[in-house]
């Protein structure tokens, strides 16, 4: 396992800066007002070959003793405890242009009664002037104190080869693991997925994403509380589960809500959204989060088109079912009431499935009706209801992301569907089906090599979608179609007649044109005695 190193301060000290710096991305945001990080984020690094997990913390604003606070502002003091916890290694991170303050010290303090491993960064050393004011950090009594600026990429370097000589020793092979072999006929399939499942939970604010991450790791991984943003950064949280023996490793990543565009008035705000609308990017499933007391509403099908975009495999959630539980029970029994009356050779199939959980998801996916291939899930964060279920639709849609369908078998299937329906444009051509193949694994992808390409339209691809689910699942998974004409191969044996273009003479000048009029007339003088003739010998 790789070894944790954790970056800790006080606010506004450049954690996050530096953290991003080591990592060579940004992850964390990055913002000149305080209090920015509330997560712990985590990202996996290497150095020169060594691989080792890096920790971002929230900023330590509060003095020994001291019991002011907000619930969040508590919630990441216990989060940059934890991570303090489980380091190997502490970098402390203090401000060399302000100077020695309190809250440096209450930090100093606490590191040492932690008894870790601690090397004193003071940031923000832009110059070699600012450099000499690290003496005043000096009282801490720490062995090693870099001098670095992460804005500037100034010092990095002698940091991180510090870092890695007081991190565990860690075998060669482990270090550069040899790459898996990969066959010819798989380059094609770029996006196979390899590594930890990444799910993504994203939805509008206070939906409940970060109170599932923790139910499903059972633990305060992340903070959750009743006020909406309160997630800024894209956290991921490593989680396994074991089923029926076997051991399958996933990435959680908590996001930040998505709020409407014209409601977001801080910059702070806006880089969440960012950092949320990446981690879509990057994940393999997206699970969108919609709370069951509000319903769907326009922001939820905004977040979900951006799930489209990306073309990514979707699970839909609809949290807080407890709170509407109950209601829910009552129309049930009251509808239950209304079907006895009636006789049983006059009841439908209808009456039979009204307000069940079947129709409440067939309901949702019609107000989603472009994520109907996903699947609906009803669960509740707060007391673990269909947490099960939810786990079981990823593993089982993760499985429909990663088939391959064999060339052969798809062949076939394409072209019954296509006999079935044969697209005809306004010209009266007909569509003529070649092959296809699987070109990407995720999403699903295929290219198909027919007469004219334009005759595959949006619509229809929908009905080869459908096609294709009803012969391979494929639930929750979006499928993309790319048509080719295919090319010529064989040139025609004829050979093209040439038309020859008739010329018209130009003159130039008068003369020319007046000596050719006459040559015509003594020429008609000529002929026309000659033709008289042989009519009268006739």
């Amino acid at each position: 396992m790789p070894s944790v190193v954790t970056i800790v301060g006080k606010p506004n000290v450049g954690k996050s800066a530096l953290f991003n710096r080591i990592a060579g991305r940004r992850i964390a945001i990055v913002h000149d007002m305080p209090g920015v990080t509330r997560d712990r984020v985590s990202a996996e690094v290497e150095w020169h070959g060594v691989p080792y997990t890096l920790i971002d913390t929230g900023g330590i604003s509060l003095l020994k003793g001291e019991k002011k606070g907000d619930v969040i502002t508590k919630s990441a003091m216990m989060q940059v405890e934890l991570a303090i916890e489980e380091a190997e290694l502490v970098l402390f991170v203090v401000d060399i242009q302000s100077g020695l303050t309190p809250l440096d010290q209450e930090v100093a303090e606490r590191l040492r009664r932690s008894q870790k491993k601690v090397f004193l960064v003071c940031n923000k050393a832009d110059t070699n002037a600012l450099e000499l004011h690290s003496h005043d950090f000096a009282s801490f009594n720490f062995d090693r104190v870099f001098n670095v600026s992460a804005i500037h990429n100034r010092g990095i370097d002698a940091l991180m080869n510090a870092v890695i000589r007081e991190l565990p020793q860690i075998p060669e092979e482990e270090r550069h693991p040899a790459p898996a072999p990969q066959n010819d006929a798989d380059e094609d399939q770029s996006e196979m997925i390899e590594g930890p499942l990444k799910i993504a939970f994203v939805g509008r604010p206070n939906v409940g994403k970060s109170s599932i991450v923790n139910k499903l790791t059972q633990s305060n991984r992340v903070i959750v509380s009743p006020i909406p943003g309160t997630t800024r950064d894209s956290v991921d949280v490593p989680f396994s589960v074991e089923t029926d023996g076997v051991k399958q490793d996933y990435i959680l990543v908590d996001t930040a809500g998505v709020r409407k565009e014209r409601r977001v008035h801080d910059s702070v705000e806006f880089y969440s959204i960012k950092r949320t609308e990446d981690s879509i990017n990057r994940c393999d499933i997206a699970i969108l989060m919609l709370d069951a007391s509000e319903g769907i509403l326009e922001q939820d099908k905004k977040v979900a088109d951006k799930i489209v975009d990306a073309g990514k495999a979707c699970i839909i959630v609809v949290n807080k079912w407890d709170l509407v539980a109950e209601g829910v029970k009552k129309m049930q029994e009251k509808e239950a009431e209304r079907i006895a009356k009636i006789p049983v050779y006059k009841r439908t199939e209808e009456d039979q499935k009204k307000l069940t959980l079947a129709e409440f998801g067939a309901w949702v996916q019609e107000k989603l009706f472009f994520l109907s291939y996903a699947p609906v899930i009803f669960t509740s964060a707060e007391n673990g209801f269909n947490l099960d279920r939810l786990l079981e639709a990823v593993r089982y849609v993760a499985a429909q992301l990663k088939q391959v369908i064999p060339t052969g078998l798809l062949n076939r299937t394409l072209a019954t569907a296509i006999e079935e329906k044969l697209p005809v444009s306004a010209r009266g051509n007909f569509l003529k089906f070649y092959y296809a193949t699987q070109v990407k694994q995720a999403p699903p992808t295929f290219l198909l090599f027919v007469n004219r390409k334009e005759l595959i339209q949006d619509s229809y691809q929908k009905f080869l979608a459908t096609k294709m689910r009803q012969a391979f699942g494929y639930e929750g998974c979006p499928i993309h179609f790319i048509s080719r004409a295919r090319p010529k191969t064989i040139e025609s044996k004829h050979k093209p007649r040439v038309v020859k273009r008739q010329t018209v003479k130009k003159y130039s000048t008068r003369g020319q044109q007046r000596e050719q009029i006459e040559g015509r007339a003594r020429l008609r003088k000529r002929i026309a005695p000659r033709d008289a003739a042989r009519r009268k010998g006739k």
